[in-house]
């Protein structure tokens, strides 16, 4: 019979793998449609382990003609790659946005090199929002409000309160729960990029 490995090695293995493997944490993204108008937020800490690498980084982009929005969590040289593909797929079903979706997605599942890529993204106009994932799923909120990232419950629960019992539009909506997912996330700071589709250009809040 072999010899269980003791605490001490099991302890000392796992070090040395989160040592050669951080983990990279980052961001709360969180996207509103109310009364034809779209808002899409997010923060811009990226947390690698232990550390804030950086405070302001920008995870929105704005595509096809400024007529769509999209937000990533996760590795951002992956989610660059997959912003591209996207646009990609835009480009080539003239803008439908469920469509590109799809096909997005199906690629990111099937494709040998893009099914190693660790993101997710929002991708939204004023219509429809959706949540793009590597395990090949799209999903389309009923209430259209979408969320990824680690303080992403934090904000969609905001969101679907104020959503619930107020008369905020959408940026306000979006503007507010960043504020409490910021309160709360240590991944998510209070540097927010607001983007929104029924303005030009971008907002940026900094929230004591």
């Amino acid at each position: 019979m072999f010899a269980a490995p003791s605490k001490q090695t099991l302890y000392t293995s796992r070090t040395f793998t989160m040592a050669q493997t951080p983990i990279i944490r980052s961001t709360t993204v969180i996207g509103v449609i109310r009364d034809g108008k779209a808002a899409l937020g997010a923060d811009g800490q990226v947390t690698l382990g232990a550390t804030v690498m950086k405070q302001s980084a920008k995870k929105l982009r704005k595509l096809y003609n400024d007529s769509v929005m999209v937000g990533f969590a996760g590795a951002t040289a992956d989610a660059f790659t997959l912003m591209q593909r996207f646009e990609e797929k835009l480009e080539q079903h003239r803008g439908n946005l469920s469509r590109s979706a799809i096909e997005l997605a199906r690629d990111w599942r099937t494709d040998r090199y893009l099914r190693r890529l660790e993101a997710m993204l929002i991708a939204m106009n004023n219509q429809n929002a959706f949540i793009i994932s590597g395990t090949g799923d799209v999903i389309e909120p009923d209430d259209q409000i979408v969320a990824i990232g680690s303080g992403s419950m934090y904000a969609l629960s905001a969101a679907r309160a104020l959503q619930a019992n107020t008369t905020f539009e959408a940026k306000e909506i979006v503007e507010k729960s960043m504020a409490i997912a910021a309160d709360i996330c240590i991944y998510t700071n209070n540097h927010i990029i607001v983007e929104t589709l029924d303005t030009a250009g971008e907002k940026t809040l900094q929230l004591s």
